[in-house]
């Protein structure tokens, strides 16, 4: 029962955090960012945001500073959007899956055309 919550808490949290990047955080230094998961503990103490940022690694590594700096800012919203008397402690990880899997088509795609020029 409690794990159904965590994911129904986790997945209405995704659209808040999406909202609150968009309307609410006025920061310069954030760039492209997209919520890609969130994961939220049993309990509902704990919380890992996702996120992928599109741009040079230095852009990334600054937006994360500004989201975590951010953190105490969005988890009041998230409190006061979700109606939780206390809310999880918010936690900005970077996603790089979106990457990787760029990078392992491009390996696909190049082993593929040096098989079709054999």
């Amino acid at each position: 029962m409690t794990r159904i919550r965590a994911q129904k808490v986790a997945e209405q949290m995704k659209k808040e955090l999406a909202d609150i990047l968009q309307h609410e955080l006025k920061d310069p230094r954030i760039g492209f960012v997209t919520i890609t998961r969130v994961e939220v503990s049993g309990d509902l103490q704990h919380a890992k945001i996702y996120v992928s940022v599109y741009g040079p690694e230095a852009e990334k590594e600054a937006t994360l500073g500004v989201l975590t700096k951010a953190a105490g800012f969005i988890r009041g919203e998230i409190a006061r959007r979700l109606h939780m008397r206390i809310a999880p402690e918010l936690v900005f990880r970077l996603d790089e899956s979106g990457e990787y899997s760029e990078r392992i088509e491009q390996v696909l795609k190049s082993l593929k055309e040096n098989e079709a020029n054999d």
